[in-house]
């Protein structure tokens, strides 16, 4: 008996097989080209938002270290999720092997919860930039750059390891078709012959205690930044106070605005399509990454001038 079979018998698999919009042919073509699109966006924004800032000496500060470790977030994520998506949706190739399936899950939960935590780390950045001006060169230093690195890694793989090594010690038998474009932990998790409840109860708690504490805290940061940014009394301090957080918290928004749509969605799920959930989980892993280095490339001036030089210097 292979590995790619969906039955009921007990013999164990050693792959999985991503049932990727299968029940609609057409979507695969015509969601492959905007997808391909995307993923190139943001290959390349990335890129070069990446290199403007190693090889500009003046974008050599801590807003800009952070931005590129968004940045690097982003690369790792796409080539994680979209190359596989890309190659089901043109090649067919949807099968995928069990140690393969539960790195992918370890990096997509891991890498986004750090994301998060850096969207967190850049709003403590801005409130300490605008409420304590005089403060900030001694608060955000390179110095402090690094700790928050390290914090941002060891926070989130210490919590987001255990999923999918609680996934990887199942017992899967049978069933091996997974009803998604990617492993993603509870569409793997049911396929087991085990209890998983210990698993949903982990990514619930895992989860919104990572993004929750995030989010609380980036709320918390901008409310104290506009309230401070209210009591500016000098002519523009307003505006020059809003635009240096304005482009982060687009981001911010955009990033949880089509995560809880995903989460709306999966919930209400009986009342929509189960492909809009699989749908919005794949766009979640590429529309952000395509997004951020263009904001931040557009609305930062230091950046659009960085990318000037550059492009002044490669003719």
């Amino acid at each position: 008996m292979t590995a790619y079979q969906n039955d009921t018998t007990s013999a164990e698999v050693s792959g999985f097989l991503l049932n990727c919009f299968v029940r609609y042919p057409s979507w695969q073509l015509w969601l492959s080209l905007p997808l391909s699109f995307l993923f190139l966006l943001a290959m390349g924004a990335n890129a070069i938002l990446l290199t403007t800032i190693w090889l500009e000496a003046s974008l050599h500060e801590p807003m800009y270290y952070l931005l590129s470790l968004l940045s690097l977030l982003d690369i790792v994520i796409c080539l994680t999720v979209i190359p596989k998506v890309i190659a089901i949706f043109w090649f067919d190739l949807r099968s995928i092997s069990f140690s393969a399936c539960f790195i992918q899950m370890f990096i997509m939960n891991c890498f986004l919860a750090m994301e998060s935590c850096t969207f967190m780390i850049m709003a403590f950045d801005r409130y300490i930039a605008i409420c304590h001006p005089l403060r900030y060169p001694s608060i955000i230093t390179e110095q402090f750059v690094v700790r928050a690195t390290m914090f941002i890694l060891a926070r989130n793989v210490f919590i987001t390891l255990p999923i999918p090594i609680l996934s990887s010690r199942l017992h899967y038998c049978g069933r091996n078709i997974i009803e998604n474009c990617i492993c993603a932990n509870m569409y793997v998790s049911r396929l087991s012959c085990d209890d998983v409840t210990l698993n949903r109860l982990y990514q619930f708690a895992g989860g919104w205690t990572l993004l929750g504490s995030d989010l609380i805290l980036i709320f918390l940061s901008y409310t104290l930044i506009l309230r401070a940014v209210l009591r500016l009394k000098a002519e523009g301090a307003v505006a020059k106070a809003l635009s240096t957080c304005g482009s982060h918290f687009i981001l911010i928004l955009f990033f949880s605005t089509i995560l809880l749509v995903f989460v709306l969605t999966h919930v209400a799920k009986r009342k929509v399509s189960p492909d809009v959930p699989v749908l919005l989980n794949v766009l979640h892993h590429v529309i952000p990454a395509a997004l951020n280095p263009i904001v931040y490339g557009v609305r930062t001036q230091e950046i659009k001038q960085g990318i000037k030089r550059l492009l002044k210097k490669g003719w």
